[in-house]
């Protein structure tokens, strides 16, 4: 498991430093978590390396989303008078998250649901 966190943390760092040399407008992680895909697709065999430590992080992944909640609590006190924006934007963008979300299984699914070709009888 540690060789499959080094991977995952070599990966993570790798996407910093593209961003960084790049000037990317995307996040570090975000870059390496694409950089992880590509070598994944490449060498399936880093797939099994992988594996072990990722299952384990998503065993895990409540406790990465203290941080996050502990810095809204604490930043709490710098957004009061902003209150109905902060409401707005949140709402606003659950809705358009709901919308693409919807857009996009809207979109496969009709792809998965169409029937295939007959080539017996000529049909298309």
């Amino acid at each position: 498991m540690l060789q499959a966190f080094a991977v995952l943390l070599a990966f993570q760092c790798l996407g910093e430093g593209l961003v960084f040399l790049l000037g990317l407008p995307v996040p570090g992680p975000v870059a390496g978590m694409l950089a992880l895909l590509v070598a994944l697709v490449a060498w399936p065999r880093l797939h099994e390396v992988v594996e072990s430590g990722a299952n384990e992080l998503l065993r895990h992944l409540s406790l990465l989303f203290l941080p996050a909640g502990v810095g809204i609590v604490a930043a709490a006190a710098s957004g009061s008078g902003h209150w109905l924006a902060i409401a707005a934007s949140v709402i606003f963008s659950t809705l358009a998250t709901l919308a693409v979300t919807a857009l996009v299984l809207q979109a496969f699914g009709s792809r998965i649901d169409a029937p295939a070709p007959n080539k017996e009888d000529g049909s298309v």
